[in-house]
């Protein structure tokens, strides 16, 4: 660590701090609020695959990275057991799999906004059938927002329990990469929570 310091202070040193807080552009509200957002698009694959994408544009949610809304609602949505939407659209034969979520970097989350899509990967019939298969993913949405979060604590504290372990007994990381996202890390998030803001849950804040 000593010789690493050292080198950093050689390297780094000389460049000048300018004293400018990190750039916000929040002020850019609703950049998709555009007739071009709100449409269909059918895309043909290279190879033979039926997908149903379905995509929100949010408020940014990166101030919220201590009580991550969108990694529990995502857990809620790409539920596979008994009562979830993959369950029910299995027994219809429309879907194989779905995954829903935000990536928490970059394109998918800034200060100007945050995406949440969810991906709905369908059979043949399904394909035939995708109004219907997004009809229901717009009806499990509308009863998460009227069910509330309130009951829903336990769900919570069992996914921050999963973080903690999976952060705790994670796999050793090539030492570039993990700097990097240190790196990273260092523009999000408080000084307390450089190592671990990008992975573990702290606070449960039903209304966010």
């Amino acid at each position: 660590l000593d010789t690493l310091e050292k080198w950093v202070k050689e390297i780094f040193s000389e460049i000048p701090n300018n004293g400018l807080p990190k750039p916000s552009f929040g002020h850019l509200t609703q950049p998709f609020d555009t007739p071009e957002f709100h449409k269909l698009y059918r895309v043909v694959p290279i190879r033979k695959v039926h997908s149903l994408s379905i995509t929100w544009a949010l408020p940014p949610q990166e101030q919220y990275y201590r009580v991550k809304p969108l990694h529990y609602i995502s857990w809620l949505v790409g539920h596979e057991g008994k009562g979830s939407v993959l369950s029910f659209l299995r027994k219809k034969f429309w879907a194989l799999a779905l995954y829903g979520g935000n990536g928490e970097t970059g394109f998918e989350q800034n200060s100007t906004y945050s995406i949440f899509s969810i991906s709905v990967t369908l059979t043949d019939e399904g394909y035939k059938h995708f109004y219907e298969v997004a009809h229901v993913v717009f009806q499990y949405v509308k009863m998460l927002q009227k069910r509330g979060p309130d009951k829903r604590q336990v769900i919570w504290e069992e996914i921050q329990k999963i973080e903690a372990n999976e952060f705790h007994y994670q796999e050793q990381t090539d030492p570039v990469d993990y700097v990097e996202s240190l790196c990273e890390n260092m523009q999000l998030f408080q000084k307390e929570d450089f190592l671990t803001g990008d992975q573990l849950l702290f606070e449960y804040k039903p209304e966010v």
